[in-house]
């Protein structure tokens, strides 16, 4: 079965709009303000208003509590929460959607907090997200990937090189970009169609 696909980092309905039609079957927001690709909640809503239903909107999070996050869903009108950040059990459980860590990775040991959960794994870096770096792929062979959701510098080029580790979906952002915030119709389409193909 071919993975799942997010594009993320959508500041724009007509960017959402090219993903969805070229396959994607998840689109992602960024929540977090230091970011180039940081939209408002209300810009979200007003964008996940005019989209086709069965698609799947995601809210990415750095370093915020249980109640902002629930305060954003709600005004966004998100449908999961991606968590870039450590948060405490406790406090996950006060989010009301669905949502979903992401590990980021400094070396394959890290691949061991995967708890049997879906789980998105992105490369480490000091910023939060958007900046190309690769994963080391021989981290994932050998293991079962299927409940696990790749990020970090995959680009149209690459994708094919994902062939055969079984992830559960694919995340690009900054792959399929022409400037930071503004997505290349060519390059969703391409990233789109050789993911699909993937196993």
């Amino acid at each position: 079965m071919s993975p799942k696909i997010k594009i993320c980092g959508i500041t724009n309905l007509e960017d959402a709009l090219i993903s969805i039609e070229a396959g994607a079957d998840a689109l992602g927001f960024v929540f977090y303000e230091k970011s180039p690709r940081y939209i408002l909640p209300e810009k979200t809503a007003e964008i996940i208003s005019e989209l086709p239903p069965f698609i799947e909107k995601v809210g990415l999070f750095v370093n915020q509590n249980s109640e902002t996050i629930n305060r954003i869903a709600r005004k966004s009108k998100i449908t999961l929460a991606q968590l870039h950040f450590e948060i405490e059990k406790i406090e996950r459980e006060k989010i009301e959607i669905q949502n979903i860590q992401v590990i980021r990775a400094k070396s394959e040991n890290s691949l061991n907090l995967l708890k049997n959960e879906y789980c998105f794994v992105d490369a480490f870096v000091d910023e939060f997200g958007g900046i190309g770096k690769r994963l080391n792929l021989d981290w994932f062979k050998n293991r079962d990937n299927s409940k696990t959701i790749i990020a970090g510098g995959l680009t149209p080029e690459n994708i094919t090189e994902l062939d055969g580790f079984g992830f559960f979906g694919v995340d690009i952002s900054s792959g399929v970009e022409k400037e930071k915030g503004k997505k290349s119709k060519e390059k969703v389409i391409d990233f789109i169609e050789k993911a699909k193909k993937l196993r």
